[in-house]
């Protein structure tokens, strides 16, 4: 796996690790006291990753091939990351993260289904926060043999990754054949994806119903249906994202919040520190110094 950083990219150190010929299974620690941006580029494994301690606060990703530049979806205590995709990760940072890793390789989890599995937008947003309480159980039972290993402990391991593949199979099913309820239909997500890019002041509830032709009550409760959060907090957050891209260059903070329709410069610097704990100067010198 490649990764790059922003800012700040997390450091990793591992504390035990068993390979075996269909997975690597690692006992893994994430130091991430600062806000990160990161790119990981997934190359031959499937990434399953489940959090032993609390994720670093605000942690999301964004498919960058899939999805567009400002939309960040929520990561949770499991996720799994498929190979051959770029994925960038932000977070606002905190404590030491620790995990539990399984690069499974993917044929693995090809053997469970009719030929390569699609990952349609449904499945990439549903695999980064994995609610089955089977696949958890699986994974701390890696945990147990990865800090205190017993009698053929590599056999065990290839058996317990065996079942791992078979419950992200029957889960990954499960995405495919459940359809969305009360959802809005693709087009309208990629209009509001498309406007919410544009660095201008933020678009309205009403624009964006008027723009997908429903009322502001429609868009509200499908937008939510469809990605498991509130529109109004995708507006504010892709806001933010738009300043942190424009305080790399060297516009004043004043005409960045008046362009992103921020009734005053203190209005702007109060939800940019309320979003990422630091002022937009603070930020800006933050990234000329490389930190």
């Amino acid at each position: 796996m490649g990764t790059t950083g922003g800012p700040t990219s997390p450091l990793m150190t591992l504390d035990a690790e068993i390979r075996v010929p269909t997975a690597t299974v690692q006992l893994a620690r994430f130091h991430v006291h600062e806000p990160a941006d990161t790119i990981r580029d997934l190359r031959d494994t499937y990434w399953l990753d489940l959090c032993l301690t609390p994720r670093p606060h605000n942690a999301r990703a964004c498919y960058r091939d899939h999805w567009s530049p400002h939309r960040f979806e929520r990561i949770g205590k499991l996720m799994l990351l498929p190979p051959g995709e770029v994925v960038q990760a932000r977070s606002d940072g905190g404590p030491s993260q620790a995990s539990v890793l399984c690069h499974l390789v993917p044929e693995a989890l090809c053997r469970w289904f009719d030929g390569d599995l699609h990952w349609a937008d449904r499945r990439l947003e549903a695999t980064l926060d994995i609610p089955d309480s089977h696949l958890r159980a699986l994974l701390l039972r890696l945990v147990d043999e990865l800090r205190q290993p017993g009698f053929a402990s590599a056999a065990l391991v290839e058996l317990v990754v065996a079942q791992i593949a078979i419950e992200l199979a029957r889960y990954c099913t499960e995405i495919r054949s459940r359809a969305p309820a009360g959802g809005l239909a693709a087009w309208r997500l990629r209009l509001i994806d498309e406007r919410l890019r544009e660095t201008t002041a933020a678009p309205s509830l009403t624009e964006l119903a008027e723009l997908c032709s429903l009322s502001v009550r429609q868009l509200t409760r499908g937008y939510r249906a469809s990605r498991g959060r509130s529109i109004g907090d995708h507006i504010a957050e892709s806001r933010i994202d738009h300043a942190r891209a424009l305080l790399r260059g060297d516009q004043s903070v004043k005409a960045i919040a008046y362009t992103l329709g921020f009734s005053s410069p203190s209005s702007f610097c109060f939800a940019f520190r309320r979003a990422t704990g630091h002022t937009p100067r603070d930020y800006r010198l933050r990234v000329l110094r490389g930190h």
